[in-house]
């Protein structure tokens, strides 16, 4: 039986207690953890006069396999281990010539495939074998439920505070990508105030340029509470703004909101751990779907579901010559109608 992949603390811990293994293979679409167990490697394993001649640092679009397993083999100079990193390593083919380096691996190199955005087949005889003489970690990309709760974490744990408005606003904003939104924090962690703990909607727009009041995240809250004259306001300021408000992002915003409206009718226990469950969306946000539940039942639901599909594909030209700015408002009206 295969053993259980191992969480991102797992591997961390281990690698702090300098529990090495011959092979480590982290895959998975979410780059972000790859990049920070692979590095930690590559800085911690060795030190610096050390790593001069006992790291090398491949790429997949440069090598093949067997490239890879010849410079495993070879033996470290004055220090116990070799660190061998593949970057890019889902470029690399053969990945089967493994099979054979692992029956006898060299256990004095540290071979790391950093192996992104995908994953190889389980199934793979190789996979079982690198699970047995290493370790496995696979680095899932986050849902956009998870997102906010993530955003409130990482913050946390550079001993500040966010509010939900704003973690959301960061998260509509920057969407999934873990790297792109530690890069964004980090910044906003060197540009706020001194003597302040706290990430504010105010700095984030100030430092990132989202604007605090027009924003999918306000549009949405517009709709909910059939603010035609806000919705407006915010749809102008997209007309005028369109690359930071592409209307493919916004007619994905509120396809998921109506979808999870609907559900939220169809819901029996309508209690906010059951809908958030449910939903699985943060219990802060349930009481959007109960307030948007006065104004839109289950037919209008479907109907402004049907209504954010066919004006996506007027979007892309098809049965129309309109302008984004334009068809936005049009649909806004029709849902809001």
């Amino acid at each position: 039986m295969a053993k259980q992949e191992m969480t991102y603390d797992q591997v961390l811990a281990s690698l702090k207690k300098k529990e090495y293994k011959p092979i480590y293979l982290l895959m998975g679409e979410e780059a972000y953890y790859i990049d920070l167990l692979s590095d930690y490697i590559q800085d911690n394993v060795l030190d610096e006069m050390e790593r001069e001649f006992n790291l090398t640092v491949l790429y997949g679009k440069d090598v093949d396999m067997t490239a890879v397993i010849n410079t495993a083999k070879r033996f470290p100079m004055m220090t116990p281990y070799q660190v061998v990193i593949v970057k890019e390593a889902q470029h690399v083919k053969d990945y089967d010539l493994l099979s054979l380096y692992l029956q006898n691996p060299q256990n004095s190199t540290i071979l790391v495939l950093c192996y992104k955005y995908g994953t190889i087949d389980k199934r793979k005889k190789v996979v079982g074998e690198i699970d047995k003489k290493g370790v496995i970690f696979q680095s899932n990309a986050l849902r956009d439920y998870q997102i906010v709760a993530w955003i409130k974490d990482y913050v946390r744990s550079k001993g500040l505070s966010i509010d939900e408005k704003a973690a959301a606003l960061l998260g509509e904003f920057l969407g999934t990508d873990l790297g792109r939104i530690v890069n964004e924090i980090d910044k906003l962690v060197i540009t706020k105030p001194a003597g302040s703990n706290q990430i504010t909607a105010d700095l984030i727009e100030k430092n990132i340029g989202i604007s605090k009041e027009y924003n999918n995240f306000e549009l949405q809250n517009a709709i909910i509470n059939k603010d035609i004259l806000k919705s407006n306001k915010i749809a102008l300021y997209f007309q005028k703004n369109p690359k930071n408000n592409p209307l493919v992002v916004t007619f994905s915003v509120l396809f998921g909101f109506f979808t999870n409206l609907l559900q939220y009718h169809y819901t029996g226990d309508k209690s906010q751990g059951n809908v958030a469950r449910e939903l699985g969306v943060n219990p802060y946000f349930v009481k959007d779907f109960a307030n948007a539940s006065k104004h839109y039942n289950a037919w209008k639901c479907m109907q402004s579901i049907s209504l954010i599909r066919e004006y996506d594909a007027k979007s892309k030209g098809i049965d129309s010559r309109a302008t984004d700015g334009d068809l936005l408002k049009e649909m806004l009206f029709k849902i809001m109608h």
